[in-house]
């Protein structure tokens, strides 16, 4: 018979193979999607009067069309190109689908490029030197790190609907100037930020050269470096914070041993404490404020 740490390891080869066929079967289904995709994707009809060819003075001519099938089926698979321009271009519904993966990473990607790191970060600070838990839970502290973001990344985002997303709505700016004009003061933001040692840790990880000016340094340098010296400076924020707390336990901890209650656990007793100081200073207030400064505009 088989014992029980046999019937658990094959237990769990059985679900690693299910995860495995799971997996397969995901990636297999989204291959497959955009196979279908492709295939209903059709170039705009070529003008008959104007010969294609040689010139090549079509509008749109499509390229690596295969029939499915005999023959008689109506799909194919091709890619629209441009014959007018020099670069190819994916067709209308490709780029929807790419557009699309876009929007559902920028989330992360802003995240990562605004103050949100480091008010999430001393935020999670607070609540562990006071020793409280989960109390405040994970969705208030998120949610108060979110608002407080975009409460310091106003004037940013106010920059980057004006100059990048409302010309580009008016067909006043191309798409390429847009997304310049967007990171124009995301770049701005972040180099006010990062420290000079960062941005020189991954130019040498780079081997890149010496540069004169902050807009010769590149965004692929510039965003790693800015999210070391953010969760620099927030834990150098919250070693302070910490400090007056330690002094409670460590007292609280004293007394405890002095009056010979050794089995009773000191955080028990200081958690009081520390809410009781946290209140009566105001904690939150000067918390927030600090940290709002902390920033340069």
């Amino acid at each position: 018979m088989k014992t029980a740490r046999q019937k658990k390891t094959s237990r769990e080869k059985m679900n690693n193979r299910i995860k495995r066929f799971l997996i397969t079967f995901l990636l297999f289904f989204s291959v497959l999607s955009v196979g279908f995709i492709a295939v209903n994707a059709t170039a705009p009809p070529a003008d008959p009067e104007e010969p294609a060819g040689v010139n090549g003075t079509t509008e749109a001519t499509t390229a690596s069309t295969e029939a499915i099938g005999d023959g008689s089926s109506p799909f194919s698979i091709g890619v629209t190109l441009d014959a007018n321009s020099s670069n190819g271009t994916l067709a209308g519904t490709l780029q929807m689908l790419l557009v699309l993966t876009v929007i559902s990473i920028a989330p992360s990607i802003l995240v990562m490029m605004t103050s949100f790191t480091r008010i999430v970060v001393v935020l999670h600070f607070v609540r562990t030197a006071l020793g409280t838990q989960s109390t405040p839970p994970n969705n208030v502290l998120i949610g108060l790190s979110l608002f407080l973001t975009l409460f310091i990344m106003s004037p940013v985002l106010t920059s980057i609907y004006d100059n990048g997303i409302t010309p580009l709505a008016e067909g006043k700016i191309t798409q390429k100037e847009a997304i310049e004009n967007c990171m124009e003061p995301l770049r701005e933001f972040m180099f006010k930020q990062v420290k000079a040692d960062d941005v020189r840790l991954f130019m040498n990880i780079a081997d890149m050269e010496p540069v004169e000016e902050l807009s010769e340094i590149p965004t692929q340098v510039l965003v790693p470096s800015f999210i070391l010296s953010e969760l620099r400076a927030a834990f150098i924020i919250g070693f302070l914070i910490y400090i007056p707390f330690i002094i409670i336990d460590m007292v609280v901890s004293s007394t405890l041993m002095a009056m010979g209650m050794m089995m009773l656990p000191p955080t028990t007793i200081s958690m009081p404490f520390k809410l009781l100081l946290f209140v009566l200073v105001d904690g939150w207030d000067l918390v927030i404020e600090q940290l709002v400064k902390s920033f340069n505009f």
